[in-house]
């Protein structure tokens, strides 16, 4: 990394940049950002959630979650409310450019004149006005290896964590997953690996290809398994990668469960993978695509309808998947299975992160308007400047970047299905009286048109707000939310659910692609005494991480977990004691009544003693950081 930002030094320093120099902390205009973003869509779109799980993982740390266009424009940002007063004096805030040419070395800027990840920490950044900071920054690329965009973690130089990177790395990664499936939904897409539980993880390789085989793309960790250039494999076709002609691909996904495929790559190194045919109704029974390589025509697969399609989604994701035994979720589902079909809107309420929107979309899958659309609308998310021609569409020439020919908005996208408007009371109060209207008249008018189009939709909201409180405050219409407030449910938060047991393991089963990885008795103990503040947006991603550092050891256990979650652990009191149960100490220790710091103390103490005060082995041996041993015994200093 040293050798990184000396050779940045160089550029900034042949840009005419003067480290001591005040800085142009000038933002672009709003129009001028609203258009950006709009530019950037597809990316913006992928990028929020991730950055949302993200920013839940470093919370409270004086630390902001970043997302910047391919040129370091930032485009969104969320960050702690004591750190984002310092952020905006050096303008590290949306519309602000970091480039290197504009502000010297920095993790953006460097990250894309690199093309590679980028850790640029206090004085290392060019500017002096700069070195309060610390920055952790990865490229995001396209299928094409083209740098789109960069996710980057900005804090306080004091709050420097060598975690953080690779949250961003990972991050990062997931979005660039995320913009690869969107890029080839008309396609045969293989996910593979050498090792079949890591097989729906981070780790896979991704590559995809036309119905007729023909290589289309692959992702980073695919190009790196293959062990061919982008330009080589342009000449390839799946047969000739893994050996396995596209008939047979398709014969074996007509069996009613299909297994792993067991596939042998170009290169000799055998691979386990799972397809996805994500392919028009009328090519996947006809596969018009011509043959590649001399491979036989695949043969035409059963007659498989809409409604067929329709009704396999409905099995894989419909409201009796979302029952795991837990009386009060038992309870909703059993409230919103009455109202099926009735038409009468549906308000989901719940704390972030609680299944809201899996919930509105099993609802639609056991709906009569299952084979309709299902449209999610996040209403905090899209920038208020966006937000009217998103939902209502817009024509040609409406306003200045319009695209050609205009675009079908949000609520037209989803006649005849569903639209789900999640974080409701978010939406911006001018516009609550338009979706009313178009509610209550069932007519939508795109801006700058005078038609009006009919629409049919079914309505699902959802709101972690309190809007009785908001309409007293001024801020949502009473009227919108009584035309709203048909059938209310209200998710329970992870922290008062009975089934955690059989939710974690069905997240691990998903996140790891197998049922091989199981979590300690001891740690499920801790899960059961944490808050749990980002509920099952925060359980799912520390699951996520914790199987990415278990590796080979298929028991997750209290030393993979991040430094974070053990210190909310410890903070917690009694009932989670984050140096209790750690590495080879067996299972947690009974609290007897003493005192947490005592305990940990005494732990501390019991393990430095074994190696011979050897901090490094006293963290590796008990999971935690060398840090939090210095921080718990400050004389070691």
């Amino acid at each position: 990394m040293a050798g990184i930002i000396t050779t940045s030094h160089e550029r900034s320093l042949a840009y005419g940049l003067c480290p001591e120099s005040r800085q142009d902390f000038g933002t672009i205009a709003r129009n001028d950002l609203a258009l950006l973003i709009e530019k950037n869509k597809m990316l913006h779109t992928h990028a929020l959630p991730a950055m949302e799980t993200l920013y839940q993982q470093i919370i409270n740390t004086h630390n902001m979650v970043l997302l910047t266009d391919a040129d370091g424009v930032i485009l969104h940002s969320l960050g702690d409310a004591d750190f984002l007063e310092k952020a905006n004096r050096v303008a590290l805030q949306p519309g602000a450019a970091w480039s290197e040419e504009c502000r010297g070395t920095n993790a953006i800027g460097t990250a894309i004149a690199e093309k590679s990840a980028a850790l640029v920490h206090a004085d290392q950044h060019y500017m002096h006005a700069n070195h309060f900071l610390t920055c952790s920054a990865a490229p995001i690329t396209d299928h094409h290896g083209n740098v789109v965009g960069v996710l980057d973690v900005s804090g306080d130089q004091r709050s420097y964590h060598k975690h953080t990177m690779a949250l961003v790395r990972m991050s990062a990664l997931m979005i660039e997953n995320q913009l690869f499936s969107a890029a080839f939904e008309d396609a045969i897409t293989l996910h593979f690996h050498t090792r079949p539980e890591f097989i729906g993880t981070l780790m896979e390789g991704i590559a995809s290809f036309t119905p007729g085989g023909r290589f289309l793309s692959a992702n980073r960790n695919g190009l790196f398994q293959l062990g061919l250039s982008y330009a080589a494999l342009q000449t390839h076709t799946f047969n000739s990668l893994f050996g396995l002609p596209v008939s047979a691909l398709f014969d074996h996904y007509r069996t009613a469960a299909p297994s792993l495929l067991d596939l042998c790559m170009h290169n000799g190194v055998r691979v386990s993978g799972r397809a996805q045919l994500r392919l028009a109704s009328s090519r996947f029974q006809h596969v018009l695509a011509a043959p590649q390589d001399g491979e036989p025509a695949p043969r035409p697969a059963a007659p498989a309808s809409p409604m067929h399609a329709a009704n396999a989604a409905r099995k894989l994701s419909g409201l009796r998947y979302l029952r795991t035994g837990d009386p009060q979720l038992e309870l909703v589902i059993d409230k919103v299975t009455r109202v099926l079909g009735k038409d009468i809107p549906i308000m989901i309420m719940g704390e972030t992160g609680t299944g809201k929107e899996l919930l509105a979309q099993a609802i639609h899958n056991d709906s009569p308007r299952a084979q309709g659309p299902f449209i999610p609308v996040n209403c905090a998310s899209i920038p208020e400047t966006l937000i009217e021609s998103e939902l209502f569409g817009y024509e040609d020439g409406a306003f200045t970047g319009a695209r050609k020919k205009g675009a079908v908005g949000r609520i037209l996208q989803a006649n005849g299905g569903t639209l789900f408007l999640d974080e409701i009371g978010d939406m911006p109060y001018s516009l609550q009286a338009r979706l009313l209207r178009v509610l209550q008249e069932r007519m939508v008018t795109p801006l700058g048109s005078s038609k009006s189009i009919p629409v049919n939709v079914e309505v699902i909201c959802a709101t972690n707000h309190n809007l009785r409180e908001r309409i007293a405050n001024g801020l949502f219409r009473e009227d919108l939310y009584y035309r709203l407030n048909g059938l209310v449910v209200k998710l329970p938060p992870l922290r008062e659910r009975t089934d955690l047991e059989t939710v974690v393991k069905k997240i691990i089963a998903i996140e790891s692609g197998s049922t091989r990885y199981t979590l300690a008795p001891e740690m499920l103990e801790l899960f059961r005494c944490h808050k749990w503040p980002g509920n099952f947006r925060q359980l799912t991603n520390l699951l996520r991480t914790a199987i990415v550092m278990a590796g080979d050891e298929y028991e997750i256990s209290q030393r993979h977990m991040p430094d974070d979650f053990l210190d909310d652990i410890a903070a917690a009191g009694p009932c989670g004691e984050s140096l209790q149960g750690a590495g080879e100490h067996g299972g947690l220790l009974p609290a007897g009544g003493a005192r947490l710091e005592d305990v940990e103390h005494s732990l501390i103490q019991k393990t430095l003693a074994t190696h011979g005060g050897n901090v490094s082995a006293t963290a590796r041996a008990l999971g935690v950081s060398r840090n939090t041993i210095y921080r718990k015994m400050p004389h070691l200093k």
